[in-house]
């Protein structure tokens, strides 16, 4: 027990000097963190032979130390974070305009299709072509990009609320074709610029000329003068990186680098006996094979097709006027 608690022993000096003492133990107990002290107050404080002199109560600043002022904490470092490459600022207006070449086409017959081909790129016949002037490259990030800022168009894959579309290949890539857009997107990005998608008979004679080439430089396959699986890019390349294999009229990347969408649906050619579950107005035609195809799918009569709602990263798409 305490001797506070105990008062008989001791005159009303006594017990002052007592409670004095306990009040100054728990101030400084409390001040350090710990509990009151527990032990009998007369192994601490003998009782005086004589009356003590006057005890003037402590005040807390004389007991508790200047408290040091808390630093602000630091301002914390950002961690990355691993997940998928953020999308591009497309927000900044562009800096300058962007120049697109176009390459004109003259007017007349060229041979379509190939009796040595596929099933459906037969039989080879004549077509009349009427002048027109198509893109010399294929239509790129930086340019696409110039679309969607002015416009403020959303892709059909961002409109579906999909991270993966045309922003997340854009990135440090202006000058690579655009992929991840859809037939619907490149026909609104070309009737910006007031041009249109090239027709299946505008691309193939853009691509083989009036030579009737296998590939747009020739006949014979050139690994170095193309993107495609051969080449071991792995993806696309900057548009116009293979001029050797640039077709007679010094049209680019009509072989590889990325498929290109036309206007027309996927039928079969006149006087074709071939018939295909594919053809009718269900699927757009694809020309010109990408980075992932192999050599035999860019042949200038290659044809492929899709739904208008196809959307990857080795398909894109040029504009003709």
């Amino acid at each position: 027990m305490n001797s506070v608690d105990n008062p008989a022993k001791g005159d009303v000096v006594m017990r002052r000097a007592l409670l004095l003492a306990s009040i100054t133990l728990l101030l400084l107990s409390a001040g350090c963190g710990g509990a009151p002290a527990s032990s009998p107050a007369t192994e601490v404080l003998p009782a005086p032979t004589e009356t003590p002199a006057p005890v003037t109560v402590p005040t807390v600043m004389e007991v508790l130390p200047t408290p040091t002022p808390v630093p602000p904490p630091p301002t914390p470092t950002p961690i990355p974070v691993s997940g998928p490459t953020p999308a591009p600022d497309v927000t900044a207006a562009p800096t300058e305009e962007i120049e697109i070449p176009m390459v004109a086409i003259p007017a007349g017959e060229f041979t379509m299709g190939n009796d040595a081909g596929d099933d459906d790129e037969k039989p080879a016949h004549t077509v009349f072509v009427d002048a027109f002037e198509m893109d010399q490259f294929e239509v790129t990030n930086e340019q696409f990009q110039a679309f969607v800022e002015e416009s403020g168009y959303l892709t059909e894959a961002e409109q579906a609320g999909e991270s993966f579309n045309w922003r997340a290949f854009a990135e440090a890539k202006p000058k690579h074709p655009v992929v991840l857009v859809t037939w619907n997107d490149a026909v609104a990005y070309c009737e910006w610029q007031g041009k249109r998608l090239p027709t299946e008979a505008e691309w193939e004679k853009a691509a083989r000329g009036m030579e009737g080439f296998v590939y747009p430089w020739g006949n014979e396959w050139a690994t170095e003068k193309a993107n495609t699986e051969e080449s071991g890019c792995r993806g696309t390349t900057i548009v116009g990186s293979y001029p050797a294999g640039a077709s007679p009229y010094g049209v680019m990347d009509m072989a590889g680098n990325v498929s290109e969408w036309t206007s027309d649906w996927y039928e079969a050619y006149p006087g074709s006996s071939f018939r295909s579950s594919y053809f009718g107005k269900k699927y757009r035609v694809i020309r010109g094979g990408g980075w992932f195809s192999e050599a035999h799918l860019v042949r200038t009569t290659e044809r492929s097709a899709s739904s208008v709602e196809l959307r990857n990263d080795d398909v894109g798409f040029r504009c003709v006027r």
